[in-house]
């Protein structure tokens, strides 16, 4: 499949490190004690900015044929990076939240359990397909890893991570395969 991103100077990353890091908000202990949330709502707020993040994440993301977003801040940034790229837009969602047939996959955040499912059918059509997992903060890794495998299990050859924010301390990188493409740190 042909990609359509717009034709756009590739933006500056150091730049836009910077800016994404001035407007996080950190919220104390949400969802659950001793955990610093990433709020993201300011960047969603500011048009430019948030043009200039899915951007970045088009730029190196050349033979991608499915973009996966994550639930759910992956959604905000997958599908208009989807659209960007002119390719399929994939959701890996909270069990139950699917209305088809469904793969699951199991895995451990830093404060609780969860699971993701796929559709069954969400690569089909595609005899090589390569999944770009869009997600807005790598932190532990787990969501990350999870998405990448039931990606695998599906028939899709994972072509990286892409995330807003990687929070380094907590090793997420560690407990990926993939390779990450983080546009801030911290």
């Amino acid at each position: 499949m042909q990609q359509t991103v717009h034709s756009r100077a590739m933006v500056d990353r150091h730049a836009l490190a910077a800016r994404i890091l001035a407007t996080l908000r950190d919220v104390p202990d949400f969802p659950s004690p001793g955990i610093l949330f990433k709020d993201i709502t300011p960047l969603l707020a500011d048009a430019a900015l948030f043009a200039d993040v899915v951007q970045a994440m088009a730029d190196p993301a050349a033979g991608v044929t499915h973009v996966v977003g994550v639930e759910s801040r992956g959604f905000l940034f997958g599908a208009p990076l989807a659209l960007a790229l002119g390719v399929p837009f994939v959701p890996a969602r909270k069990p139950g939240k699917l209305p088809w047939h469904a793969e699951q996959e199991a895995y451990t955040l830093e404060y609780r359990q969860d699971v993701l499912e796929m559709h069954r059918d969400a690569f089909a059509g595609h005899a090589s397909p390569r999944a770009l997992v869009v997600d807005d903060v790598l932190a532990t890794g787990g969501t990350a890893a999870a998405t990448c495998r039931l990606c695998e299990r599906l028939g899709a050859t994972v072509a990286g991570i892409t995330v807003l924010l990687e929070i380094g301390a907590l090793g997420g990188r560690s407990r990926v395969t993939h390779p990450v493409d983080a546009l801030a740190a911290c």
